[in-house]
């Protein structure tokens, strides 16, 4: 993999990942470890945000302490579900903005197609963390990447759980200054499109359906 490729090995994000990727895991304890994950990640993506020092007063002294500087974070949710990654990283940066994509995979092409668009108005002043559980084919992920530079954010990161060879390749000729973080590159996809082993469908094992 290149090195715009960030597979985070961090052993309380590979547990909770081994849990997720169990059948019998339940709806319930599937969305608990899905956000336990995501502040997880939040930690690893946020390590290189800008800092500035700023004088303080603690009760006992004054003091230049370090603080984020500019303006925050925005995440974009790729509906639906990225939106289990997105409550868990709001949990750790609740000041954070919010935006969020709708698309979904025609099943016959296995390309997406664009339901929903909104995000804040000051995009272009933020840096981009853009979720989604998984990067399988490449072809949701190319297409979200595409629609959200026309908004022209400082700086764009993508962040998934698991990866698949092939759309890792497939999104890096599309997208090769985006860096993706994950928590796990698969072995492959099948003849549908879907990651193997991978987890299943994230969004049915998110909210119950088939």
């Amino acid at each position: 993999m290149n090195k715009q490729v960030t597979q985070i090995e961090h052993p309380l994000i590979q547990h909770k990942l081994t849990l997720m990727r169990q059948k019998d895991t339940s709806t319930a304890k599937f969305r608990q470890l899905l956000e336990e994950i995501s502040l997880l990640l939040a930690y690893e993506v946020t390590r290189e945000l800008p800092m500035e020092k700023v004088l303080i007063e603690t009760p006992f002294a004054s003091m230049e302490a370090p603080m984020l500087t500019g303006k925050k974070l925005v995440l974009i949710s790729i509906m639906r579900a990225g939106q289990g990654i997105l409550d868990g990283m709001l949990k750790l940066i609740p000041s954070a903005r919010v935006g969020h994509i709708g698309l979904y995979r025609d099943p016959r092409m296995l390309m997406p197609v664009e339901y929903y668009f909104k995000v804040p108005k000051d995009v272009s002043e933020r840096e981009m963390l853009i979720v989604d559980p998984m990067i399988a084919t490449g072809n949701t992920a190319i297409a979200a990447v595409h629609r959200l530079k026309e908004t022209r954010p400082q700086s764009i990161k993508f962040v998934c759980l698991l990866a698949a060879p092939e759309g890792i390749k497939s999104f890096h000729q599309e997208h090769p200054d985006v860096p993706i973080f994950t928590a796990a590159i698969d072995d492959k996809l099948d003849e549908h499109g879907y990651i193997l082993p991978g987890l299943g469908d994230a969004g049915d094992r998110m909210f119950g359906t088939q």
